[in-house]
């Protein structure tokens, strides 16, 4: 059985743009198979599911571009991951896509987001019976684990809205519903509203607590400009106010992260780029780890290959720009070696990432090169017997501190985004580049964790501290 959740997160980036993980069971109100629309009316029976899915994304808005993709690549991969947020308006569309790529013998995921959950609700209501295995799962929420260490997050709870900030700052609400912002440097900013029902005037006040002591407050009414206050009653102490923010541990920080109600459903699938672990332990079934970017190929595998290892998951790599302008992608040779490698380290999905917002036409940021990839991939990879999936095995394990959620992609990466490298940082820096040139793609990286027991799991056993 399948795990799905509701992950109450909220990753803003330009504008506030919400990621709420919202995936539902409904096995009432389906229709019968007489009232089904033509589209569905036809497909190839039931396959046994494959060890191994590699395929490519489309994140286009026409349905006819779509299929010139899949007509593109039918040939030569058994996978079409829909990850048009367009699309997801419009469910008969969706359908016909879905419908051509299993009429092309291709299994399919499907990316829907919190602003279309009702519309996946009433997808999955009336279509998941029909498709089958063909239909593998659904994509929902993306980066989430990497928007916590560089954007801003915000998460719900009894109390109201919490919120990360990219720089670091992190919000709350009071007890009164007055909105708390905490600063890196100390500094605490208070806003309270009170809205005047007789005149419809808004009238906020703006406290700031500084690090030496000092409180200033000002008042605006309406549209005028805040003035200072002389005789403001100070409601909080600074003391208290700092005792009340939000992330004040790791493992709080942690704890809010993986924290949300879990129920019995479908695939859920994500990628990340870092903290894959966490990701799993929210409740993804499947994480597809990002290579491009120029991160080191190694840790990345060792970091999502243990995650689901010792969590009992299931892992995949998805091959994402090298290049934040055209050409986008690496080459194809390139990205042909990190597809092998990724079948040679276990995963079970591999799928090369399709667009750009400058990209015209269905092929999107795939260039010739990279179709000759993929073909040659499948032939002499996916479909040759003499190629062993998982040829890499894990030789070696690295642990690292309970819920120490450090990017680990250079030394002075933050900690959850919210703290700066602390004194274990450069010693697991060492070690961990250590241990990657001695076993390379026989290492895994996972977390200490009381849960999920790493002893007799692998030949050798390094803590961050110590060598079992």
């Amino acid at each position: 059985m399948k795990k799905f959740f509701t992950f109450f997160v909220i990753v803003v980036l330009i504008a506030a743009t919400t990621i709420s993980f919202v995936l539902y069971n409904s096995n009432s109100g389906r229709e019968n198979e007489e009232s089904k629309p033509n589209y569905m009316v036809t497909k190839p029976k039931d396959v046994e599911p494959k060890p191994f899915y590699v395929g490519v994304t489309y994140g286009g808005e026409s349905v006819e571009e779509a299929k010139q993709l899949i007509d593109k690549v039918k040939n030569y991969t058994n996978l079409f991951v829909l990850l048009s947020g367009e699309l997801q308006a419009y469910p008969e569309k969706i359908n016909e896509v879905c419908a051509y790529a299993v009429s092309s013998e291709l299994h399919f995921i499907l990316q829907f987001d919190c602003f279309r959950a009702s519309l996946f609700r009433n997808w999955l209501r009336t279509c998941e019976s029909h498709w089958g295995n063909w239909f593998l799962g659904v994509y929902f929420g993306d980066e989430l684990a990497g928007k916590m260490l560089d954007s801003r997050v915000s998460f719900r709870s009894p109390n109201g809205e919490i919120s990360k900030m990219a720089d670091r700052s992190t919000s709350c609400y009071l007890p009164d519903d007055s909105r708390c912002v905490f600063h890196p440097d100390g500094t605490i900013n208070v806003t309270r509203y009170e809205y005047d029902r007789v005149t419809e005037i808004m009238t906020k006040t703006f406290l700031t607590y500084y690090p030496a002591g000092t409180v200033t407050a000002q008042i605006q009414e309406g549209d005028n400009a805040p003035t200072p206050l002389y005789d403001y009653t100070i409601t909080y102490t600074r003391e208290e106010l700092w005792n009340m923010r939000p992330f004040q541990s790791y493992n709080q920080a942690a704890e809010m992260f993986t924290t949300g109600p879990k129920n019995e459903s479908i695939t859920a699938f994500t990628s990340d780029y870092v903290l894959h672990w966490f990701d799993y332990k929210a409740g993804y079934d499947v994480v597809l780890a990002q290579f491009g970017w120029n991160h080191t190929l190694e840790q990345n595998v060792a970091l999502v290959r243990g995650a689901a290892t010792l969590q009992n998951k299931t892992w995949g790599s998805i091959i994402t720009w090298k290049y934040n302008h055209p050409p986008y992608l690496d080459s194809g040779e390139a990205i042909y070696d990190q597809m092998r490698t990724a079948y040679e380290a276990g995963a079970k999905y591999v799928v090369l990432f399709n667009y750009a917002k400058d990209m015209e036409g269905p092929y999107g940021t795939l260039q010739d090169e990279h179709f000759t990839a993929l073909e040659r991939f499948w032939n002499e990879v996916a479909q040759a017997p003499e190629v062993e999936q998982a040829s890499f095995e894990a030789e070696a394990v690295l642990v690292l501190p309970q819920n120490y959620g450090w990017g680990m992609r250079d030394p002075n990466d933050s900690i959850w985004g919210l703290w700066e490298p602390d004194d274990k940082s450069q010693q697991i820096w060492q070690l961990s580049c250590s241990l990657l040139e001695q076993y390379g793609y026989g290492l895994d990286i996972v977390y200490d964790d009381p849960d999920i027991p790493v002893e007799g799991k692998y030949p050798k056993i390094y803590y961050w501290n110590h060598t079992s």
